[in-house]
């Protein structure tokens, strides 16, 4: 027995010491720590700098006599703010150069009554949308390519004042409880704002920037998304008060195209737009435009599309204009159309002209009314004149891509034709989607709408044999 002791007591002793050697596992098992790069932090110099500019900021608020300010113009305020920059920067002790000084002025001006550090983005040109993942991760889209910025926010409550500056500014709300919102800034972008609880890593916002000078048709075939010919036929349908309806997917270039098609428009006509954000931009004089409103904080005071369509109509419009069709509007809509309202516009999210007649049917079945689809059917056939597909190529390229007629019922069957169509050839090493444009070789019948109303149209350009240019 005490032999057998002793000899367990070696063996057992041995066994703590193996033990150390067994910790240093843990301590590589610390390596996950990588994985927190799915929430960015800023750069340490930059968020230096940021916090220097909202140091400033906030010293600025307290010196500046806020009631003033309201009173100031423009150059007067960034003189101000420039002088008590440059006062700070000296007792700083900051080594700024002139074009530094100047750059943290902006900035800081920016921070006060702008956008803070996304107002460069609203400004540059070249940038189509701003998305916003929390307050450490800002994408911009330029020429259909997403790329990281290197901008960024101090905290999600910096990002927060942002997105509430945003809203109070529509007449808007943003909270706990009520996360979402739809709203568009003074330039006509759109902005969508959807903060915690529902945005898990901060606040979510995506930006939809509207050029200053909005795209017209001529534009339009500069940048092949869609051939002369085709131009011409879309600007003389309209100007026949022939109805419209603009489909396609999400960032498609729906409401571009429906500014463009808008200048065929007489300025003799009064027109009425109903949008959720008002983001189109029409050149006529003589335009009322009308905005959804979302329920107050008791959840009281909602108005939605369905009642805009509704007054508009007794608002003696010549045409009315609807930025997207997205419920039971639909046949309010129809209804305008069919009742004197002829050249009214519309967009639509579908991927092809079948399925927008698809989803028109179901959204006036979401009004709740008792009607057959037979009927339903008919009213679509008998209001719409024709659909204008547009897509967002995988090259980024936003192009026409169906021009297509509704010709009437055949039975229960909404009939359609093609017009023109983009027919994909191939894909180019770089990435580029290759293509042409061809004529079915059916004749609309609504050129000869057209034509009663003096508005010429080359019919070579309903050859099949030959590509569009």
């Amino acid at each position: 027995m005490g032999r057998f002791s002793l000899a367990r007591a070696p063996a057992a002793a041995p066994e703590p010491a193996p033990a150390p050697q067994a910790a240093p596992p843990p301590v590589a098992k610390a390596a996950p720590e990588p994985k927190e790069p799915s929430r960015p932090a800023p750069p340490a110099a930059g968020a230096r700098q940021l916090d220097l500019r909202l140091r400033l900021h906030a010293k600025l608020i307290d010196e500046l006599d806020l009631a003033k300010l309201d009173k100031l113009d423009e150059a007067e305020l960034r003189r101000q703010v420039m002088g008590q920059v440059a006062e700070f920067a000296r007792a700083e002790r900051m080594a700024l150069n002139t074009a530094e000084l100047e750059e943290l002025g902006a900035s800081i001006y920016d921070e006060m009554v702008g956008l803070g550090p996304i107002e460069p983005l609203l400004k540059d040109e070249s940038i189509n949308d701003i998305l916003i993942n929390g307050p450490y991760q800002v994408y911009v889209e330029r020429r259909g390519e997403l790329e990281l910025t290197p901008i960024h926010f101090r905290d999600n409550d910096h990002l927060l004042r942002i997105v509430q500056r945003i809203v109070a500014g529509v007449g808007r709300r943003i909270d706990e409880s009520q996360p979402m919102v739809d709203a568009r800034l003074p330039d006509g972008s759109r902005v969508n704002a959807a903060i915690p609880p529902i945005a898990i890593d901060g606040a979510s916002v995506s930006i939809r920037k509207f050029s200053k000078k909005p795209l017209t048709l001529e534009r339009l075939v500069e940048f092949n998304a869609m051939p002369q010919a085709v131009a011409d036929f879309l600007y003389g349908a309209v100007r026949a008060r022939v109805s419209t309806v603009i489909s396609g997917g999400t960032g498609s270039g729906k409401t571009t195209l429906l500014n463009a098609l808008s200048a065929a428009i007489s300025h003799g006509e009064r027109l009425i737009t109903i949008e959720d954000a008002a983001e189109l931009q029409l050149q006529q004089p003589h335009v009322v435009r009308m905005e959804t409103r979302p329920p107050n904080i008791e959840g009281k005071g909602e108005i939605r599309q369905r009642e805009l369509v509704k007054n508009a109509l007794r608002m003696r419009p010549d045409r009315v204009i609807l930025g997207e069709v997205r419920s039971e509007e639909a046949f309010d809509m129809l209804q305008a159309m069919n009742t004197g309202h002829e050249g009214s516009m519309a967009t639509i999210h579908a991927n092809n002209p079948r399925e927008a007649v698809s989803r028109l049917e179901q959204m006036v079945a979401m009004g709740g009314m008792n009607i057959s689809y037979e009927a339903m059917r008919a009213q679509i056939a008998s209001a719409v004149g024709l659909i204008v597909q547009v897509m967002r190529l995988a090259d980024g390229k936003r192009k026409v891509t169906y021009v297509t007629e509704i010709v009437g019922m055949e039975g229960n069957v909404v009939q359609m034709q093609d017009i023109f169509t983009f027919n994909r050839t191939h894909t180019a090493a770089d990435g580029t989607v290759h293509g042409e444009f061809r004529a079915s070789g059916l004749r609309p019948r609504c050129l000869d709408e057209m034509l009663r109303r003096g508005i010429p149209y080359d019919t070579a350009n309903f050859d099949p044999s030959k590509p569009l240019t």
